[in-house]
């Protein structure tokens, strides 16, 4: 009797004990392994969108689907956290939309840590296979990846700035009867330009229907031209490809902030979809007032 209540006591004692060193040996290996590798990258997506599917509102209750990609640097920590708070209290009756923030690899360990920590605790970071740039690739690279990342297609994929205020709602309106195959949506370049086939749309945020997702990712002719302003290239990329037949240039809902970019800005307007160049805090401060995006709460 004796014998069998201490193999109970060093059952009880050494079961939760091994249990215990199990889940920190395997805190540390996702502290210091994630983002490692390509698969890992990926495996980090699909396990994030696979949860975060299950607890919101069914896809088919919503009319299209749009990815929105911030791209940004690892070391952007504080732009990160405010970001997610903008985006946080936003949302779509009619667009179920994801906003991930977008860099490439991990070059200090210090980061190894911080970020993995933001993954386990937001999910909502891509880390891409590719060296921190902002002209050699890194958004070739964002939009030539996603087809093999992501569990699952969105409707449309738009890359954006760290400097950007986008109003999900508005963004998902005006794109309620656009096309969903070959579209090419944002703010055209030149700025005085109102026709979306006169050039490029510029890098604050432009959007590309799936399809043309796809064909980044599979034609040689994207992987030949990476080097260079970046949504100018990617308007070259569709000009050679003979790409985008449909075009739509959202001014002036979409401009950069007053007085910050000559004749791409102007002062602030209700029916605003972005408003770009908020370089600093007191800039950020101005746009959130004006849209009232506090108004659930009564005044302090």
């Amino acid at each position: 009797m004796m014998m069998m209540m201490r193999r109970r006591q060093l059952i009880l004692i050494v079961f939760p004990s091994l249990l215990l060193s199990f889940f920190f040996l395997y805190f540390f290996f996702v502290l210091f392994n994630v983002q490692v590798t390509p698969i890992t990258h990926g495996e980090t997506i699909r396990n994030l969108t696979q949860t975060q599917t299950q607890t919101r509102t069914p896809l088919e209750c919503k009319q299209f689907s749009l990815l929105i990609g911030i791209l940004t640097l690892p070391d952007n920590y504080e732009r990160r956290h405010f970001l997610r708070l903008v985006y946080g209290i936003q949302s779509s009756s009619i667009a179920d939309i994801d906003v991930r923030f977008v860099f490439c690899n991990l070059t200090k360990p210090e980061q190894r840590v911080l970020i993995a920590l933001e993954i386990l605790r937001f999910n909502d970071i891509i880390v891409l296979n590719c060296t921190e740039n902002m002209n050699n690739g890194k958004t070739y690279t964002y939009f030539s990846s996603l087809p093999s990342i992501l569990p699952r297609r969105y409707s449309y994929v738009m890359k954006a700035d760290d400097d950007v205020f986008i109003r999900l709602s508005p963004l998902a309106l005006s794109l309620q009867t656009l096309p969903r195959l070959d579209l090419y949506y944002g703010f055209v370049i030149p700025c005085t330009s109102m026709n979306p086939y006169v050039d490029y749309m510029s890098g604050m945020g432009f959007l590309l229907s799936w399809d043309l997702v796809e064909w980044i990712g599979k034609s040689d002719i994207p992987g030949n031209e990476m080097n260079g302003p970046e949504d100018k290239m990617v308007g070259k990329w569709l000009k050679m490809g003979n790409k985008a037949k449909n075009r739509f240039s959202n001014k002036p809902a979409m401009y950069d902030y007053p007085g910050t970019n000559g004749r791409c800005s102007h002062e602030l307007i209700p029916e605003t979809v972005a408003v770009h160049r908020l370089k600093r805090w007191d800039q950020w401060l101005h746009v959130l007032q004006f849209f009232n995006v506090t108004k659930e709460i009564k005044a302090f």
